[in-house]
C-alpha cells in the first residue's frame, strides 16, 4: 500500500527538515516546522470529532494555513471542501448541504460570511484559523497548542485511493457538482508536472491562483511540498505585488490565468527583470491570447500554456517551452500519465486536425461526482472521461480546444455556466425568454451577455436585470451587459441557436445594451 499524501511531510521531515517550505508574508516554515504545525492541527481535529471520511470545509483566502488543512486531512483520510468565498451566502449553503460538511474552518476576516454559513447550513463546528475566538468560534491557534507535535494516528490509515479533496464545479444544470479527488489523483498530477517541467527541490514557486481552485493548490503547491521545493504564497493577486515577489523571492515556477499575464504586462513597473529567474511561466484556465505570448516573447519570456480541469486535479496538457511560441494556441501534448483523444460522437478516433470532443483518462482523475452516479456515468461513457470541450490534434500530437462542447464559458479564470445565470434571470416575472453567450473580453477573456426578451405589455431595463442578478450570484458570473430583442434564434428542434446571437451580437452592433 502506498501511503497517503500526508507521508510527505513526514518523510520531508526527516530527509530535509531545514529546508524552506512555505512563505508568507512574514512567516517562513521550515519541513520541520511545517510537519510539526499539521501534526498539532491534525491532532486538533480530531479532538474536535472529525475522522477518516468526514467533510471539512473552508473558507479563506490564501495562507499557510490554507496548505496546513489541506495537509492535514490528508494525514487524517478526512476530505476537505474549499468554499469560494467569491460567492454567496445562498450559493456556499448549497455546496455545504450538499456534501454534508458540518465543520467549518474560516479565515478572521471571512467572519461575517461564516456567521451566514452557520446560520443557514446547519454547521455544527466553527473554528477561526487564528489566535482568538470570534464571535463564537473556537480559535485554530489555541486548539493547537494543546496538543504535541507527534504524528497523529487515524483511525484508518489513508493510502492513495482514500478521498481528499471535494472540489466543486458548476454544473450545466445551474447547480454546482463536487469532483471527488483522491489523495492518488493529487500524487499523480504531481508525478506528472515534475516529469513534463523538470520540478526539483530547488524550485520556488509562487502561488498566486486562489487556494479554494483546484488551480491554487495543484499548480504547484502540492508538486512542491513532494518533491521538497519551496511555496510562496501570495494572499490575493495584486499585480505590483507580484512583480515584487518573483524578484525578491527568486521565483522559479509561475502559473497564472490569462488575466493575471494581461494584467502584469499592463502594469507601470513591468518588466522582464521580474521573471529574471523564472524558468517555467505558465498560464492555463482559460484561453490564451495568441498576442500575449508574442508580447511576452518581446520582454524576453516564454509564456507556456497548458489545460487542466478540476476533474484532473488538475493538469492534462502542457506545451513545451520551446512551442510555445511557434505553436502559441496550442496546449500541447498530454501528459506522461495521462490518454488523450479527440472523438467524434460515436467514440471513434477523428485523423488529425479534424474536431471532436476530447477525451481523456489517467490515474489523476476524479473518482466520482458527489452524490451524482448518474452524473459520473455519462461523464465516464465509453471508459474515457469527457471533458465537453472540442479539440483538434495536429500530425506532431499537439493539441488545439477549438470551442466547447457545452455551454460554459471562462471570465478571469472562473468557470460561469450560463444555465445557472439564466434560471436567475427567469425568476423575473417579465422575462419571456432569454440565453446567457460568452463574448470576447481584452480583460477577463470573455464575459457574460444575457439577451432577453421581454413579456408582450410588460417592461424591463438592463439595470433591473443585472440588480436582480447582483443580489443571487457572485460578481464574476454576473453579465457585462443585456440585450433586448424580440424574440430568440431557435432551430427546427427548438433549441436556442447560441452561435447566432454571438455573431449577431458581436461588438454589440444590434440590440439595445444596457452596461
Amino acid at each position: 500500500m502506498i501511503p497517503g499524501i500526508g507521508s510527505w511531510l513526514t518523510k520531508r521531515a526527516i530527509l530535509t527538515p531545514d529546508k524552506e517550505a512555505v512563505v508568507h508574508g512574514e512567516k517562513r516554515l521550515t519541513y520541520h516546522d511545517l510537519n510539526g504545525r499539521v501534526n498539532r492541527l491534525s491532532r486538533a481535529l480530531q479532538g474536535i470529532g472529525i475522522r477518516s471520511g468526514d467533510r471539512l470545509s473552508i473558507l479563506s483566502v490564501n495562507g499557510v494555513e490554507y496548505v496546513e488543512t489541506i495537509m492535514a486531512t490528508a494525514k487524517l483520510g478526512a476530505i476537505v471542501v474549499p468554499l469560494n468565498w467569491r460567492l454567496t451566502p445562498t450559493e456556499l449553503t448549497f455546496i455545504l448541504n450538499d456534501s454534508g460538511a458540518e465543520t467549518l474552518l474560516f479565515h478572521p476576516d471571512l467572519l461575517e460570511a461564516a456567521g451566514k454559513l452557520k446560520e443557514q447550513a446547519g454547521i455544527k463546528e466553527w473554528v477561526v484559523m487564528g489566535p482568538k475566538e470570534m464571535g463564537g468560534a473556537r480559535a485554530c491557534e489555541q486548539l493547537m497548542a494543546a496538543q504535541t507535535d507527534d504524528e497523529p494516528i487515524p483511525d484508518r490509515v489513508p493510502d492513495l485511493d482514500t478521498p481528499h479533496i471535494i472540489m466543486y464545479t458548476a454544473g450545466t444544470t445551474g447547480k454546482p457538482k463536487g469532483a471527488v479527488l483522491s489523495q492518488g489523483a493529487s500524487f499523480w498530477n504531481a508525478v506528472n508536472l515534475t516529469v513534463a517541467l523538470d520540478f526539483t527541490s530547488h524550485d520556488r514557486n509562487l502561488a498566486v491562483l486562489p487556494m479554494f481552485h483546484i488551480g491554487g493548490i495543484g499548480l504547484f503547491t502540492l508538486p512542491m511540498l513532494h518533491v521538497g521545493g519551496t511555496v510562496v504564497i501570495q494572499r490575493t493577486f495584486e499585480p505590483a505585488g507580484t512583480l515584487e515577489l518573483l524578484e525578491s523571492e527568486a521565483i522559479t515556477l509561475f502559473f497564472g490565468v490569462a488575466a493575471v499575464f494581461l494584467f502584469l504586462m499592463q502594469h507601470p513597473k513591468f518588466n522582464g527583470q521580474s521573471f529574471q529567474k523564472v524558468r517555467v511561466v505558465m498560464s492555463g484556465g482559460a484561453p490564451l491570447p495568441v498576442s500575449l505570448v508574442h508580447q511576452y516573447e518581446g520582454a524576453g519570456i516564454m509564456l507556456q500554456q497548458g489545460f487542466g480541469m478540476s476533474e484532473a486535479a488538475p493538469s492534462i496538457a502542457t506545451l513545451e517551452k520551446d512551442l510555445a511560441v511557434q505553436k502559441a494556441g496550442s496546449i500541447g501534448k498530454a501528459l506522461m500519465h495521462v490518454e488523450a483523444d479527440v472523438v467524434d460522437d460515436d467514440m471513434n478516433r477523428l485523423p488529425p486536425d479534424q474536431v471532436g470532443e476530447l477525451v481523456i483518462r489517467g490515474p489523476n482523475l476524479m473518482r466520482e461526482y458527489w452524490g451524482r452516479p448518474e452524473a459520473t456515468k455519462e461523464s465516464f461513457s465509453g471508459g474515457w472521461f469527457h471533458t465537453g470541450d472540442l479539440a483538434r490534434m495536429d500530425p506532431d500530437g499537439d493539441l488545439y480546444i477549438v470551442d466547447r462542447k457545452k455551454d460554459m464559458f471562462i471570465s478571469g479564470g472562473e468557470n460561469v455556466y450560463p444555465a445557472e445565470v439564466e434560471n436567475a434571470i427567469y425568476e423575473l416575472t417579465q422575462v419571456s425568454e432569454t440565453a446567457v453567450i460568452g463574448m470576447k473580453d481584452e480583460k477577463w477573456g470573455e464575459v457574460g451577455m444575457a439577451v432577453v426578451v421581454v413579456k408582450e405589455g410588460q417592461s424591463l431595463t438592463g439595470d433591473h436585470v443585472l440588480a436582480h442578478l447582483k443580489r443571487r450570484l457572485a460578481k464574476f458570473k454576473i453579465p457585462k451587459s443585456v440585450v433586448f430583442m424580440d424574440r430568440l434564434p431557435r432551430n427546427a428542434a427548438g433549441k436556442v441557436l447560441k452561435n447566432v446571437l454571438r455573431e449577431a451580437h458581436h461588438n454589440n452592433e444590434e440590440g439595445r445594451v444596457c452596461e
